[in-house]
């Protein structure tokens, strides 16, 4: 998509986690796509005008399509490029989000009300276990429930943090600022690992999700070390892994490797 056209925007079903602006097709008409990037699970599409938001919620995907076959249900939005292309986002359960920053409010990472507060790329040199420790420093939160907010890393979402915590051998209702600097700077290489190990298995998500080869994109879930595995023994220690709810998100731990 960088450096073509967009000939059209057309939108079939607004109804999304916030309605699409009905402004969005005049903004694209026209409008070369200047970049695609990312901040956390927001895709930027970059315009002279502004950047498109789009994110993919839990069952959204983008897809190539050609012009004579037809939409599917679900499929709520496609960017029409010059040379004919269709790029349609699919969302089933309507929990992603297209949305518009105009260029004249400023660099959308650090005034758009969902970008300004995340926290650092997982994978930056910058996010260091010096750095996590600092940030912790304080904090009565379980350890888990920090990782989730987002603010000060993200990409961890709930299986990885589970997993990344099993790694690094921390319970995770821990008090955040409990953690050491060691252990800290163990969590940040776990988080790394955890995401990297996912990254070439192809991800993880629900069951009714395909990724852009209409593959399903659960992979990683089959090598999970503890997520989804009450009851079963622990890879390490041979102890049952045990299920509790922190935040009404479902936590799987080792108590014999995962202490305070």
């Amino acid at each position: 998509m960088p450096g073509r056209i967009v000939r059209e925007f057309i939108v079939h079903d607004a109804r999304l986690r916030w309605p699409v602006p009905p402004s969005l097709p005049g903004e694209l008409r026209g409008q070369r796509l200047l970049a695609c990037e990312r901040r956390g699970k927001y895709l930027l599409f970059r315009f002279a005008r502004g950047t498109q938001i789009v994110h993919l919620g839990m069952s959204g995907s983008l897809r190539s399509q050609p012009a004579d076959i037809p939409r599917r249900p679900h499929d709520h939005a496609e960017w029409v490029l010059e040379d004919g292309t269709r790029v349609l986002l699919h969302d089933p359960r309507r929990f992603g989000a297209i949305l518009w920053h105009p260029a004249a409010l400023g660099p959308v990472e650090d005034t758009h009300p969902l970008l300004r507060e995340l926290g650092m790329e997982p994978f930056d040199p910058a996010f260091t276990g010096a750095v996590l420790h600092a940030a912790l420093a304080g904090r009565r939160q379980a350890i888990k429930a920090v990782l989730l907010g987002g603010k000060i890393v993200v990409g961890v979402g709930n299986i990885y943090a589970c997993e990344s915590l099993f790694l690094a051998r921390i319970h995770p209702a821990c008090p955040a600022g409990r953690l050491s600097r060691r252990r800290c700077e163990r969590l940040v290489q776990a988080i790394r690992d955890t995401l990297g190990q996912a990254l070439a298995s192809g991800g993880s998500t629900l069951r009714d999700y395909l990724n852009a080869s209409g593959e399903p994109g659960a992979y990683f879930q089959l090598h999970a070390a503890v997520y989804g595995r009450e009851g079963e023994a622990c890879p390490r220690c041979r102890a049952a892994i045990r299920r509790m709810v922190q935040g009404q998100r479902a936590t799987y731990y080792c108590p014999q490797c995962q202490r305070w």
